[in-house]
């Protein structure tokens, strides 16, 4: 089942439209810090474990806690607090799992600023490219006791931006044509601006 309300937040890179609030005013800095402390801190706990620690079951755990802390974060918190998007699974009494998508109505707009929205399409994005450097590196080094790890990484912020992706344009059609249009867009903002000249 995907239910969709409208898909008025902002996306990464748009404007919100929204006069009443300043584009640089953030409304929830302890989120937007936590948005983004949890994915750095994992990437930099990896990236740091070997030269302060040799113990490598102290390093995992470590680096799994901060994931799953961003992954409840940003799927409870920020999602909703940010942007206006949220998503979740459930289950009926048949059995049967149903995955919701909802973005939220555009009577409650004014919650959301271009400033949080940048900033939680930019760590949504970022992070999960990172994991997936660090799997290659991690198969062409063969130190693959980290493996499990960065493959938890991975998966944990991939689902993340997954679901908020599929909040935000809804099936995958919708995603094709979101697609379409940006491109159709950027090709005719060039065009304009070549034939305005200097």
């Amino acid at each position: 089942m995907l239910r969709q309300d409208s898909q008025d937040a902002p996306l990464f890179g748009e404007d919100d439209g929204n006069t009443l609030v300043r584009k640089s005013n953030i409304r929830h800095p302890v989120v937007s810090f936590f948005h983004l402390f949890f994915r750095t801190s994992a990437i930099l706990v990896y990236l740091l474990c070997d030269m302060f620690s040799s113990r490598f079951i102290a390093c995992m755990v470590t680096i799994i806690l901060l994931l799953s802390c961003d992954f409840w974060t940003v799927k409870n918190v920020s999602g909703r607090l940010l942007v206006g998007l949220r998503w979740w699974n459930q289950v009926d009494e048949d059995g049967k799992s149903h995955w919701v998508f909802e973005s939220r109505k555009t009577q409650s707009l004014n919650t959301t600023s271009g400033s949080e929205s940048r900033i939680f399409w930019l760590g949504l994005i970022v992070c999960p490219l990172f994991w997936i450097v660090f799997v290659f590196s991690t198969i062409f080094s063969l130190k693959i006791k980290w493996l499990a790890v960065v493959i938890m990484g991975l998966v944990l912020q991939g689902a993340n931006l997954y679901g908020y992706v599929r909040c935000k344009v809804g099936g995958k059609s919708n995603l094709r044509n979101m697609a379409k249009n940006y491109l159709t867009v950027e090709i005719f903002k060039r065009a304009m601006k070549k034939t305005e000249g200097p």
